[in-house]
């Protein structure tokens, strides 16, 4: 058992007291949302209510998860911290280093092999500070923590931005920054705005084609990528109690892709089947004697437009499959009219990959949907046309699907095995000929499909789908096949149809495996050294950042003005500069080369002020550094949607960006570049956005009086001796101010500490 079962019993003991003195201070029924939230008010929080989208609020979580990539810089921090051990449950999980590239085991190994330094100093660290450590090939960290640490009614952080897969066992699970992580687990409260609610009502069941996956495939199309952005998203209904708690997990696993905060489902028969499934007995038994507790009230969901901000109403017996894409998860198509999509905006039709797995799409039951199609293939004499893949969400799933032979399946079909990591998802994909960067089509089971996102190649056409759908189109090798309509010739020379697939929610003979890949801490960490080489490329103590130093920001240079979507992948690409992640200098370089320069439309070249000629941005703005002169970004809208990666923000920061000045943010960016001491600024009026030129020597005025509400003022002095003074807003509180004003919250942390 590597669950915390003393922390479930406290936090139901006092989940029924704390529901009702919410009802009191609130007046009228709760959602689910609402009474988690209020359940895990932090000690010194007013009993009183919160103005949704408006109040901040400090929380008390649960837990904290982390992954290998964000893991690295998050522990370096708490090192500085000061304290001996964490001080909520929390675990590391190995599964972003591992690059696809032949083969799980081969994979694997090499992996182990040229990481061997992060993953010794992540295992050091957690066995020093008392962290559960899950080592590389134990699984991805979302269907890690469902199987293992989900609870219905517990809230949790966890530095990876699809955290909220835990949503589908009803658990508040928020993707954060390493900082955010870095305070839960010295002990501090989290702080959060009071999100605003959207309300999603499930009605009918699923059936044939139709998976979970094509719920949020079809919300994203509704909300787009930022329409969820500041909200929770409950959903409820019986269509909602007819998806099993896996498939919960993958719609709650890609509202990320809407900008939500998180996603949630109330607990339910098949939440319990799920935790007694995965070994977990006794909290079910604990969720059952609660249950009333772990759902929203039935008023709220009798008459939801009177208790959420925005309701949507889906009918799941009318849903088709869906597909999105390319370039953008929000890009919605029903299947019924994807192929006439294709053909007319000239997407390349033949599929060359279709990827299944990840953390989005790796249950037993998507699994044996899937494995039941690629049974199909090979008794209707067909053979897979284009390459396949299948990345198992753990090593439990692995163990388990191995042993009922799933795996041989799709091997007889054609199919590889990759290891149980997050792999070609996050761009850890070793793609032979991507270099190439030849236009072409791929199709995923994963959540997000921006350009260059899996393979580095601009021109490869990626679209989003449930494994169901992935796997029949990979039959077909053509992304115009309607699986539910259209016939396939076989070896034979025959025209064959496939049948609807079939799996089971949960194995009939139960879930198994030798070695889970877990490593428990040390009982007393007070001996164990962590050591890191200062010679190292990979990983680099950290220097406090510079508090703020009194006055007005003047003179500052335009570093970029980014055109259109710049996501965290833009700002901080993965791939193969995740090795660097653990090292704050050498990742820096890579700040900002993805994003599109306004004035030249290119990227990764931008003009020195000081020179008057182009280069890198990541050396442009070095330059900027070593002549003590500040900069500022400018961008466009949900600037720095994606990722949770707080190396987006942390890189500008260590390089001496001052400020980032969009249209809008993602939430998590935002919140990420103010714990970094950033000014995190927006448009007044979105058209000032037109005013910024290329050769602008910028101010910021106001700093002085910086106080929650109040507008700051930007000079842009232009090249010809003219000026334009533009306001601009910021949702900075006062204890934001002051992680600005010290340099950094560590900084303040550590204050605290001393």
């Amino acid at each position: 058992m590597v669950f915390d079962i003393e922390m479930i019993k406290s936090v139901y003991a006092g989940f029924p007291n704390r529901i009702a003195a919410a009802r009191k201070v609130v007046g009228k029924p709760l959602t689910l949302t609402e009474k988690i939230l209020y359940a895990h008010l932090s000690e010194g929080e007013a009993s009183r209510g919160y103005e949704r989208g408006v109040s901040y609020v400090d929380f008390k979580p649960d837990r904290v998860a982390m992954q290998d990539a964000t893991a690295q810089m998050a522990l370096l921090q708490f090192m500085q911290a000061g304290r001996a051990q964490v001080a909520v449950p929390s675990t590391v999980h190995c599964d972003h280093l591992i690059q696809a590239e032949v083969g799980a085991d081969t994979d694997l190994e090499k992996a182990k092999d040229k990481n061997r330094e992060v993953y010794d100093f992540l295992s050091s660290v957690s066995n020093k500070y008392g962290l559960g450590f899950w080592k590389p090939g134990a699984g991805i960290i979302h269907q890690v923590v469902l199987e293992n640490y989900a609870f219905p009614g517990g809230m949790m952080i966890g530095t990876d931005s699809h955290t909220p897969n835990a949503g589908g066992l009803g658990m508040v699970a928020i993707g954060v920054g390493g900082a955010d992580a870095c305070d839960v687990m010295a002990g501090l409260p989290w702080e959060l705005k009071f999100p605003k609610l959207i309300g999603v009502k499930l009605t009918g069941k699923l059936s044939g084609w139709t998976a979970a996956k094509d719920v949020i495939l079809k919300v994203a199309g509704i909300l787009t990528v930022k329409g969820g952005t500041g909200s929770i998203v409950e959903y409820f209904g019986e269509g909602a109690q007819s998806l099993s708690a896996t498939g919960k997990g993958t719609i709650c696993n890609m509202g990320a892709e809407i900008g939500a905060t998180t996603s949630i489902f109330g607990y339910d028969e098949k939440s319990e089947a799920y935790l007694r499934g995965t070994g977990r007995a006794e909290v079910a038994d604990l969720a059952n004697g609660i249950k009333e507790h772990l759902t929203g009230d039935a008023e709220v969901y009798a008459h939801p437009e009177r208790y959420f901000d925005q309701v949507i109403e889906i009918n799941l017996s009318e849903l088709e499959p869906h597909i999105n894409g390319p370039f953008t998860p929000d890009l919605a198509w029903p299947i019924s009219k994807f192929a006439a999509a294709v053909k007319e905006n000239g997407w390349p039709q033949k599929l060359e990959v279709g990827l299944i797995g990840s953390c989005t799409n790796s249950s037993y039951e998507d699994i044996s949907r899937a494995a039941s199609l690629a049974q199909q293939a090979v008794d209707k004499k067909l053979k897979a046309k284009s390459e396949y893949t299948i990345t198992p969400g753990s090593e439990q799933v692995r163990y388990t699907v191995d042993r009922d032979g799933f795996l041989g399946i799709f091997e007889n079909m054609g199919g590889v095995v990759l290891a149980n990591a997050c792999g070609p998802c996050i761009g850890q994909w070793a793609r032979h000929g991507a270099e190439k960067q030849e236009r072409n089509s791929i199709i995923t089971s994963f959540n997000r499909n921006f350009a260059k996102r899996a393979d580095g190649n601009p021109n490869t056409h990626s679209f989003v789908a449930s494994p169901e759908v992935v796997t029949a189109l990979a039959i077909a090798g053509d992304l115009t096949f309607n699986p539910m309509r259209d016939v396939l010739v076989n070896e034979e020379g025959k025209e064959v149809k496939l049948d609807e697939p079939a799996g089971l929610e949960l194995p009939s003979k139960g879930f198994a495996v030798e070695d889970a890949g877990y490593q428990a801490p040390a009982e007393d960490g007070s001996g164990v050294e962590v050591i890191v080489d200062p010679k190292s490329e990979r990983l680099q103590l950290l220097e406090p950042f510079q508090p703020w130093e009194g006055t007005d920001l003047a003179g500052l240079k335009l570093l970029i003005k980014a055109k259109g979507k710049c996501t965290t992948d833009h700002i901080s690409m993965a791939g193969p500069w995740l090795r660097y992640r653990g090292h704050l200098d050498n990742i820096s370089n890579n700040l900002l080369i993805g994003a599109v320069n306004y004035f030249n439309e290119e990227t990764n070249k931008v003009k020195n002020q000081l020179t008057g000629e182009y280069g890198e941005v990541p050396a442009v703005q070095r330059q900027y550094k070593l002549h003590n002169i500040g900069s500022v970004v400018v961008g466009d809208e949900n600037y720095g949607e994606g990722s949770s990666r707080e190396h987006a923000a942390m890189e500008p920061r260590f390089l001496g960006v001052r400020a980032i000045l969009v249209k809008s943010f993602a939430r998590i960016h935002e919140t990420n570049l103010k714990k970094q001491g950033m000014l995190a600024l927006t448009f007044d009026n979105p058209a000032d956005y037109n005013l910024v030129q290329e050769d602008d020597s910028i101010d910021i005025v106001g700093l002085q009086s910086f106080a929650p509400g109040r507008q700051l003022t930007v000079v842009l002095n232009h090249r010809d001796g003219s000026k334009d003074e533009i306001k601009v807003n910021h949702t900075y509180n006062e204890g934001q101010i002051n992680w600005f004003k010290a340099g950094s919250a560590l900084n303040l942390v550590k204050e605290n500490a001393i």
